[in-house]
């Protein structure tokens, strides 16, 4: 019997993390919203709240932790 062919798993910490878009693009949400909201006016956590892109050179690491996205 011919030994079945691995399959990549896809990494539920990457999956938490990213979205990828339906042309491909990988999607990411900003730093900073965590805590301390307090001390940052309303325009900053508005501009914090959207997505934002993954930098080119990080999405081949992050589309390979995702085979199935």
């Amino acid at each position: 019997m011919p030994k079945p062919i691995a399959r990549s798993k896809t990494r539920k910490a990457v999956s938490k993390r990213f979205k990828i878009t339906a042309t491909g693009k990988v999607l990411r949400s900003h730093a900073s919203r965590r805590h301390l909201m307090g001390s940052k006016n309303a325009k900053k956590k508005r501009q914090l709240a959207k997505s934002a892109l993954v930098d080119e050179t990080d999405v081949q690491r992050i589309k390979a932790n995702l085979p199935f996205a």
